[in-house]
């Protein structure tokens, strides 16, 4: 089987995201943080792999074919006839976007351990999953940890990105299964609002010092516009933001992850990794929607050499 740099594990989201505040007016788009996340990875250049379950509709097949299109591998998803593929509404406002969901009983939620399609995982040089991804089931979270026992097994790194929703589960879960995930990853990816939830404290640094102490060697603190913070064990590096004409965050995160991904598993050291995915991340912002501003290598490039636009997709 060719070996893939990076797969992800999670919930895709057909995503519905309000043109400007107060308006009528949705543009379809797609989500969901892991597809997210491995398109933005293949966009830079990684070989991916997808595994989820997405139900036998029509959103299910558009997300197929856009899978296929960004040279992602569809071989680990599932297609689940009892189920439907979950959607989310983005609006906007004063207090920056606001999401809601669609996703209770949702394909990917059935995903389980045995649905796990082994010889991907274990083909990758990354494996990938976030707590969305536990926190949909039961039987996810399962997978997910089953998924990182058998990458560590056949000699993978793996990473975690805690993307906390607390609707989905209580905080006391959240913070078990984000604790177990993190003691079984090698780069842990949380955003500062997660962290302070997660850990109780409020200072960036006090933050990496908890992943760390929950077994996270590398650990990226992301910060919004104000950069990253990263953390190796024994340097830190504060990277900072870069202005653009941002309009919508949705997906900026998740595409830090992806270009961090991606240039590690091209062989970038990890403070080189996070300026590149830092950059990608600010051009995520340039766009509406979760994967349409998603930027390409030349876009990353002309940003970090101080020739900044918006991302092409």
């Amino acid at each position: 089987m060719t070996r893939t740099d990076i797969l992800s594990i999670g919930e895709p989201m057909i995503e519905f995201n309000q043109t400007a505040p107060g308006e009528p007016r949705y543009l379809q788009g797609f989500g969901g943080d892991t597809s997210n996340m491995i398109i933005a990875a293949a966009r830079l250049g990684a070989r991916t792999a997808y595994v989820t379950r997405i139900g036998d509709d029509a959103f299910g097949r558009m997300f197929v074919r856009l899978w296929q299109s960004e040279g992602v591998d569809t071989q680990g998803v599932r297609v689940d006839a009892l189920a439907h593929t979950a959607v989310y509404f983005v609006t906007h406002g004063d207090r920056g976007h606001e999401f809601s969901y669609l996703r209770a009983g949702s394909a990917a939620s059935r995903l389980a351990p045995a649905d796990l399609p082994l010889d991907l995982v274990r083909a990758a040089r990354f494996v990938h999953a976030s707590g969305i991804s536990m926190a949909i089931s039961s039987t996810a979270a399962d997978a997910v940890l089953a998924a990182f026992d058998a990458a560590r097994a056949a000699g993978a790194q793996v990473a975690f990105d805690s993307n906390l929703r607390l609707k989905l589960w209580p905080l006391a879960r959240a913070r078990a299964l984000v604790g177990a995930a993190a003691s079984a990853c090698d780069f842990f990816f949380h955003s500062l609002d997660d962290a302070v939830l997660l850990s109780g404290e409020e200072a960036p640094e006090a933050n990496l010092d908890w992943a760390h102490r929950a077994g996270a060697p590398v650990v990226f603190l992301k910060l919004g516009a104000q950069g990253v913070l990263v953390s190796d064990g024994t340097r830190v590096e504060r990277i900072a933001g870069h202005a653009v004409q941002a309009v919508d965050a949705t997906g900026a995160g998740d595409c830090f992850c992806g270009a961090a991904l991606a240039r590690l598993a091209a062989g970038d050291p990890v403070f080189d990794a996070a300026r590149y995915a830092n950059a990608a991340a600010a051009l995520a912002t340039t766009g509406f929607g979760a994967v349409a501003p998603l930027p390409r290598a030349p876009d990353v490039e002309r940003l970090l050499h101080g020739r900044p636009g918006r991302a092409t997709s």
